[in-house]
């Protein structure tokens, strides 16, 4: 008898019957406050109907039409929408199916374009796990261990995550961008530098926001030395935020966009955008691929924009992500056991610390667990896995936010004995 891999390990014990909104219901009929989204994916919430009606309708005509043998209606259209909401000038797309295969396509690019052989990441990212985005993510060993040995011409600079150095915000901007300016002096000349790659927020680092002036730091260097500017929103992006983009909090023009997740609200489709002139620099055949803009995932895409637009989702993000936030800090308030909460709209990071600074990881799993429990589901992240995070879908509502407060107040309240 077949069976799943024993390392797919589950972060809840629910068994899904069927999903509606911020809501997933189990087979025993019991309902779970989803603030998961699948990892920040399901942005338009579970099944929406526009999605499903968009989808169900695409079946029916083609469901795989692949792209560089025949072109197709749905792919010609999401492009084309997609160009109102890039960032200026990133006008040339190439369509994947995963969150890797974009960061992987990019490296390729910014190899390819620049004749450079070494790209820089930042502590604590996360860009995939297939073995070059694998090289490529510091957020904690797991993703890389027992693979090596891994790509060569990947060199890690530090991220300003405040909390976990001790200092102010501003010291560790100033810290992280004079030890970038050393590694270009020690490891990785800017001459032999192709690109940095960087999240606006940490994801699987821990839910930790750049900065303007960090950001701003790397596109001063990228403009003097030629190297591009690679912003990772596949988690960030469309309207996770509060802003379309991550990026567009910190005011920064990137080179390249890596977007993927909430892009087709559950559907498989990532891609990679960026100038025309910069895309075709690229060598004929390294780009492609069987399943990329498959013709459901790219109408389930143009559907997710609808809905996006015509609901207000990126206005509501940022409410419902205020709300979000400054909840769980009124809740952190009151114990000790909560070292910082954090985050950028509807991604909010609890930060579970000991007594002495250490990171708490078995509190954190304890919430989380005991969040489960309760009703509210909710994951784990940051290397040491002892910041719970909430990554609602973009519809949720302030009752839900409430909601979902009021279940973890009581959890942080019963695991931390405040």
């Amino acid at each position: 008898m077949a069976q799943l891999s024993p390392l797919l390990k589950q972060a809840t014990p629910v068994v899904v019957d069927h999903g509606e909104g911020v809501y997933l219901y189990d087979v025993d009929g019991k309902r779970h406050l989803d603030f998961t989204a699948g990892i920040g994916v399901t942005s338009t919430g579970h099944c929406h109907p526009e999605v499903v009606r968009a989808a169900q309708e695409q079946i029916g005509k083609l469901i795989h039409g692949q792209y560089t043998t025949v072109m197709h209606k749905p792919l010609l259209e999401l492009t084309k929408r997609l160009g109102d909401v890039l960032p200026s000038g990133l006008d040339s797309l190439f369509f994947s199916n995963s969150g890797s295969e974009a960061v992987e396509a990019a490296l390729r690019l910014s190899r390819q374009a620049t004749g450079r052989p070494n790209v820089i990441v930042f502590q604590g990212g996360f860009h995939g796990r297939t073995v070059a985005a694998a090289t490529m993510t510091t957020s904690g060993t797991r993703f890389s261990a027992g693979i090596g040995p891994l790509m060569a011409g990947v060199h890690v600079a530090p991220f300003p995550y405040a909390y976990h150095y001790g200092w102010d915000e501003q010291t560790a901007t100033k810290f992280a961008l004079r030890e970038l300016d050393y590694l270009f002096a020690t490891v990785s000349a800017p001459n032999e530098t192709a690109a940095f790659f960087v999240e606006p927020v940490l994801g699987e680092g821990g839910y930790v926001p750049a900065n303007t002036e960090f950001l701003a730091g790397l596109r001063e260097r990228a403009d003097a030395h030629g190297i591009l500017l690679v912003m990772d929103e596949v988690q960030t992006g469309f309207g996770r935020t509060g802003r379309f983009w991550g990026h567009d909090h910190f005011d920064v023009r990137p080179d390249i966009v890596l977007i993927a997740k909430g892009l087709a609200s559950g559907f498989p489709l990532s891609g990679i955008a960026a100038p025309e002139s910069l895309m075709a620099k690229a060598w004929p055949g390294s780009q492609g691929g069987t399943y990329g803009g498959n013709a459901v995932s790219c109408a389930a895409a143009i559907a997710t924009l609808d809905v996006i637009q015509r609901e207000g989702l990126v206005e509501n993000a940022a409410e419902r992500g205020r709300q979000l936030l400054e909840g769980a800090r009124l809740i952190a308030d009151k114990t000790a056991a909560i070292g910082e909460v954090r985050g950028l709209g509807l991604l909010v990071g609890t930060e579970f610390t000991t007594p002495d600074g250490e990171p708490d990881t078995a509190t954190a799993q304890k919430a989380q667990k005991t969040a489960a429990e309760h009703g509210l589901l909710l994951l784990t992240c940051g290397a040491f896995m002892n910041v719970v995070r909430m990554v609602p879908p973009l519809v949720v509502d302030a009752a839900q936010v409430d909601d979902a407060l009021r279940i973890w107040g009581d959890v942080v309240s019963t695991v931390t004995g405040s």
